[in-house]
């Protein structure tokens, strides 16, 4: 009988991402407030919560490292269940319910404490569930296609944003959520990606509001 083994790294970095998540909740920026001299804490801090527009932290790379974690662990999953026997339809099926059942536990979680269903698709259970049976077809796909995806759409997302017009003079900015003072309020070219006023926010308002809804959707605070 064969014993299950598991993948040492991505378990490892599984945890690291945890450990992230597990510090947001433990509020360690405030410490920062606590000794603002403290350069450590600084660190800290930067790293615990998300940046207003411009650069990164880890903080940030939390969705993007669980969805780097899903596709990691794919290949391992599908010659486990092939092993067992298990043909494409069967294991086809069962993507397609472990999507539903992600995006529809995001849904409810968003939706805790809330007069009604808040139809959202910002919690990264629901993004992964969405992009789950893509990324299930993609694994039996040949190298050069999985190539030609990837390309695709790292050059077209960039692509799309850039084509996309770029706000009127006098755009109303605070009314999209962006302070008066907002010091990532880009001009010339990099305004493609202006926050409450690029292509993701136009699809954002227009999507979210094909759904019942307490009122309408008309920006993320956390932008977009």
């Amino acid at each position: 009988m064969n014993t299950p083994t598991r993948v040492p790294s991505i378990d490892v970095f599984r945890g690291f991402v945890m450990f992230l998540m597990l510090a947001e909740a433990m509020r360690l920026w405030t410490l920062h407030d606590a000794f603002p001299s403290s350069t450590f804490w600084g660190i800290v801090a930067f790293h615990t919560t998300h940046v207003p527009w411009q650069g990164c932290s880890l903080h940030d790379l939390i969705q993007p490292a669980f969805s780097f974690l899903v596709g990691a662990s794919l290949p391992f999953s599908i010659a486990s269940r092939q092993a067992k026997g298990d043909s494409f339809k069967r294991m086809l099926g069962h993507a397609v319910r472990r999507s539903l059942i992600l995006i529809l536990l995001g849904i409810f979680l968003r939706s805790l404490e809330r007069p009604e269903t808040y139809w959202t698709f910002e919690d990264t259970l629901t993004q992964i569930g969405l992009g789950y049976v893509f990324l299930f077809l993609l694994a039996f796909a040949s190298f050069r296609v999985q190539l030609g995806v990837f390309v695709t759409l790292l050059v077209g997302f960039w692509a799309a944003f850039v084509l996309y017009p770029l706000p009127p003079a006098g755009f109303d900015y605070a009314g999209v959520g962006v302070p008066p003072d907002w010091p990532h309020l880009y001009t010339g070219f990099l305004a493609h990606f202006n926050k409450n006023s690029n292509l993701a926010w136009a699809f954002d308002t227009w999507f979210l509001n094909l759904f019942p809804r307490e009122s309408p959707f008309l920006f993320n605070e956390g932008g977009s």
